[in-house]
């Protein structure tokens, strides 16, 4: 192996290390996006609730889950925000 080779092997584990981390950090915030959005969906599909997704929607629902799920509801339900 070159010096090369080996500084590409190091580079790309490094790359890999960080790829992990990142994952590991933002898997809770995947989930509770998912969840948020199969309840938003549900509410849709169940209620026939009309909710306007938008990126501030995701973001209440990422962060918050279910709970920023049935914030978005009410709001929405009282016309508040979230009304398309």
């Amino acid at each position: 192996m070159t010096g090369l080779e080996i500084l590409v092997l190091i580079a790309v584990l490094i790359g890999v290390l960080v790829a992990a981390v990142l994952v590991r950090a933002l898997a809770p915030f995947i989930v509770n996006a998912v969840v948020g959005l199969v309840v938003l969906f549900l509410s849709h599909v169940v209620f026939g609730l009309s909710i306007a997704v938008t990126p501030v929607v995701l973001v209440i629902v990422g962060l918050g889950g279910i709970l920023g799920a049935a914030a978005v509801i009410l709001f929405a339900l009282f016309g508040v925000a979230f009304v398309p």
